[in-house]
This record gives C-alpha cells, structure tokens and sequence, in this order.
C-alpha cells in the first residue's frame, strides 16, 4: 500500500502560485484525438537520475512524423506546467522517453514535492489522449545507489575505510549515513553504523587475517525522518597487517627457529665428524707439493736445472771413523791361559782389510 504523501509545505504553496500564471490549465478530451496515447509509462529514480520512459501507441498504416508533449502538476493541482518551466524540454521530441536529471541541485524536478506526469502524442493536427503517470515523491521513491570510489587502507589490526557518497544532495534537506557489513573470511558477518563521515576506521580486527566487507548508504529526508536504504557495494577483501606484539613474537620465534635450526646442524656436524673421522682426514690431507726445482724445470725444460741438482747433491768428503778388530789367533786362543803368564807375550792386532 503506497503510504499517504507528506502535507504540502509553504514552499510548496508559494511555489504553485509562482507558477500559476505560466501554467497551463487542463485540457479536457479533445475531439481532434485521432492518434492511440502513449503506454506502459515508466520512470525511473535511481541516485539523481530522473527519466521518464513510455511505449509509442499502435499506429496503423499512418507515416506521418509524431512527436511528444510531456507535462507536470504537483499533488492533484489542476494545473499543469510545460516542462520548460523547470528548464527541460520535452515539448515537442521525437525520443519516447524525457530527462529531468538536473545537472545542478537547483535544476530539475523538486525532490520534495509530490510530482506527477503526463505525456502525450502529436502528428500535426492530430493529437491523442492524456497518458498520466501517478505521482511520486523524489525522496521516498528513490533507489539509492552504493557508495562510490571505496578505498581500503589495511592497518594494525583494522582497516581504514574510504568512500564519495552516492550522488549529490542538498545538506540543508537530507543527509547520508553510511553502514559497513564486514566479515572475517569464512566467517559470520557484522554491521557498524551508522556514521556520517566518509572515512570509517574498523578496529578490534585480528592481526594477518583477511577480511570482506561492504558499504552501504542510508538517505534520511530530515523533515521527515524518512530513511531509504541503499545497494551494497561490491564485495572486497583485505588482509590486515601485524602489530607491535605480533612483530615481537613473530621476531622471537624467528630468532629461536634459527638457534635451534643452527644447534641441530652444529650437533650433526659433530657427530658425522667423529663417525667418520678417518673419512674426513683423507678428504682434507694436503697432497704431497712438487720441490720447487723439479716445478721450475717442469716450466722451462730449456734450463740445465738437473745438473745444478746434481751439483747441488754431489757427495761431500765422507766423514768414516777407523775401526780395528782384535782378535785372536787360533793357536794362540789355546795358548792363551799361559800367555799370560808371560808378561812379554800380548795380543795380536790384525787390521780388516
């Protein structure tokens, strides 16, 4: 059921009489209508987009040009304004739709006033019936987009969130207010809000984890306190950074795992070493080195490097110590007990020869 339209303001009342002598007033049926109205009106209120489509009525073999006159009237006034009033022209176009999208909050429609319309077709002298669009409120019949440009900086812990509102608004008439859906991945989902600030900080998150989240714009007509939820924003994943704590811990277990990684390696070592002592000797003994001689002769061949060896080891005078053998005589062995008798008799030397 489409609720009750909000009581016509003073604005609202000075503004009809502003315009009521440039309107026009109500046509009734004209007799001339000869031409099938326009249908299937739709319009279409998406941020501060405002369009109004329609379907051409069934002509028959009729080849004559048409084109459309569009119209507007607030609340159920009995007057009617041409659309170049409010700056849009729509009197006589050939598109089977009119654009009051404003390029200014001062343009267009008013967003705070019941609003109808009505359209109608024309072929030079023939005209058809009044098609008439029920009325609609801006502020209460808008689709409000998500925020745009959402920009997420990851912190210690938290991520900062940044975004540009839907569409343009007048401060003074509405405002937004902006909630985050985020979720831990594979998680379940949590809401902040509302705030009103296009910066919004997420604190309390666990450090190094990835989170999602979306952002979602809330337009409050202030006068009214009417409230129409916008779309989501796209979903968009972040991992947060680590903070001070978690970088020490991480910086401690970091620092251990190497110790013990080092101690473990150190203590293999060992272990190999004495395991294979033998093994491991072999490996690092030194082979025996070429005399510096024979290396140069191995150079240059040409070099009478052999005979200065040669000469280098030629026998020096021979150092020999005399040695004499005494012995005894076979017969004078057996005689031996009497010689000794006789002081005159003594040993025999013999030289060996």
């Amino acid at each position: 059921m489409r609720p009750p339209p909000p009581p016509l303001s003073l604005l609202s009342l000075l503004l009809l009489l502003l315009l009521g002598g440039r309107g026009a007033p109500a046509l009734p049926a004209d007799s001339r209508s000869q031409l099938p109205a326009p249908r299937n009106p739709k319009i279409r209120l998406y941020n501060n987009e405002q369009v109004l489509r329609w379907e051409p009525g069934s002509l028959s073999n009729d080849t004559r040009p048409v084109v459309y006159q569009v119209q507007f009237t607030f609340l159920s006034g009995s007057r009617w304004y041409d659309t170049d009033d409010i700056g849009v022209n729509c009197m006589n176009v050939t598109k089977t739709e009119c654009n009051f999208t404003p390029s200014s909050l001062s343009e267009g429609l008013p967003l705070f006033f019941n609003v109808s319309l009505r359209v109608r077709a024309k072929a030079q002298d023939l005209v058809s019936p009044w098609l008439t669009v029920p009325w609609f409120l801006y502020y209460w019949n808008v689709t409000v987009g998500p925020p745009e440009n959402v920009w997420v900086t990851p912190g210690e812990g938290s991520l900062i969130v940044r975004f540009s509102s839907p569409f343009d608004i007048p401060a003074s008439k509405a405002t937004f207010q902006y909630y985050v859906h985020y979720w831990e991945k594979a998680g379940i989902q949590k809401v902040e809000g509302p705030f009103r600030s296009n910066s919004i900080v997420l604190n309390g998150l666990k450090p190094l984890r990835e989170y999602c989240l979306q952002v979602r714009a809330h337009l409050i007509w202030t006068h009214y306190n009417i409230s129409r939820p916008g779309h989501l924003s796209n979903v968009s994943c972040y991992e947060t950074t680590m903070d001070a704590t978690t970088r020490l811990q991480q910086v401690i277990v970091i620092a251990v795992g190497i110790f013990l990684l080092l101690s473990a390696l150190a203590g293999a070592c060992f272990f190999l070493v004495l395991r294979y002592k033998g093994l491991v000797k072999y490996w690092f003994h030194s082979p025996p080195s070429i005399p510096s001689q024979i290396e140069e002769y191995l150079k240059d061949p040409s070099q009478p490097i052999l005979e200065a060896l040669d000469k280098d080891m030629s026998p020096t005078d021979d150092a020999w110590d005399s040695v004499s053998v005494i012995s005894f005589a076979e017969k004078d062995r057996e005689a031996a007990p009497q010689s000794t008798l006789n002081p005159n008799s003594g040993p025999v030397c013999q030289p060996v020869g």
